[in-house]
């Protein structure tokens, strides 16, 4: 990976807060305890010792969150299940899920309370009758939406705990051949009343974008914010498909996107003007467009 600030951080040892060696690196925890847990040496590493409760509630959260549960606290302590934060509402519409699945390769899930008071889940965190429970007090889920093949491992079980039905895209049915709604083609279809999925083939077969409200863009791992570069970005070292449909799709679906919020699977998230997202995505088209077939490198992703 590359790192992402301008110093060289120095990792802390077991004695306070650290993360152990089942790191995958997959930048979790750096996009939530920022300043406190940073990139060493190709992996996640605690950098600095919390000062106060509200840096502690940051490491908690972190931790929470991380797929191999690697951020621990001080030998002798347990995480306070207090402490839990999810789920974590950025605003009063969309909450991060947290809890993030080995099965999802660490991937970010997210619900979004819609109008009626119900709620929509894109992805999934791990499984647990506890967390379903959990997302469940905030009013009934509806639909459990899968933004690609590699997020779909739990989708089936939480759908079937809410009641939800469970979309994918026919391109990654393999992944979800139970699933109750399929999308096909490459034209957008509102899916529920202010939600419209966007096909948008190129990291997978079946690669989706949600956007609700044309506010919030949940995107998958089709882009991402990238702290490294300070823009939108495609994952060109993990298309699995083909990143010349990929170029292709962006192309074809970027001005339909209207959102404030990038909201991804895999790397960080980004409030944006509505003006400003419009004008970084038909960049993105632009430079995607140049982009050639490479090998499949994991450890060259732009954090």
């Amino acid at each position: 990976m590359n790192d992402t600030s301008t110093r060289t951080p120095t990792a802390t040892t077991d004695a306070g807060w650290h993360v152990d060696d089942r790191c995958t690196n997959c930048d979790v925890s750096r996009q939530l305890a920022p300043g406190l847990i940073d990139e060493v040496d190709g992996r996640s590493a605690v950098v600095r010792q919390p000062l106060d409760a509200a840096e502690e509630r940051l490491l908690h959260a972190a931790a929470f969150a991380c797929h191999t549960r690697s951020v621990r606290p001080p030998a002798g302590h347990r995480l306070d299940r207090d402490l839990d934060p999810y789920p974590l509402p950025f605003d009063a519409t969309v909450s991060l899920c947290g809890h993030n699945a080995p099965m999802t390769a660490a991937a970010n899930s997210y619900l979004v309370r819609r109008p009626s008071g119900g709620q929509i889940m894109v992805d999934t965190p791990r499984w647990s009758e506890a967390l379903a429970a959990r997302f469940e007090a905030l009013g009934p889920v509806s639909d459990v939406l899968l933004t690609h093949q590699d997020h779909a491992a739990h989708g089936r079980a939480y759908a079937d705990r809410f009641g939800a039905r469970l979309w994918i895209h026919e391109g990654d049915l393999a992944a979800a051949p139970d699933a109750d709604q399929v999308l096909r083609g490459t034209e957008a279809v509102e899916i529920t009343d202010g939600v419209v999925a966007h096909p948008l083939p190129g990291h997978t077969r079946g690669s989706v974008v949600y956007v609700a409200d044309d506010r919030y863009c949940f995107s998958g791992d089709s882009f991402y914010w990238s702290r490294t570069t300070g823009d939108i970005e495609v994952v060109e070292n993990v298309t699995w498909y083909s990143i010349e449909e990929l170029a292709a799709s962006l192309a074809r679906t970027a001005d339909a996107l209207r959102f404030e919020w990038l909201l991804p699977g895999h790397g960080d998230r980004k409030h944006l003007p509505a003006a400003e997202a419009r004008r970084r995505m038909r960049a993105l088209v632009t430079r995607t467009a140049t982009l050639r077939p490479r090998p499949v490198d994991f450890t060259a992703t732009r954090w």
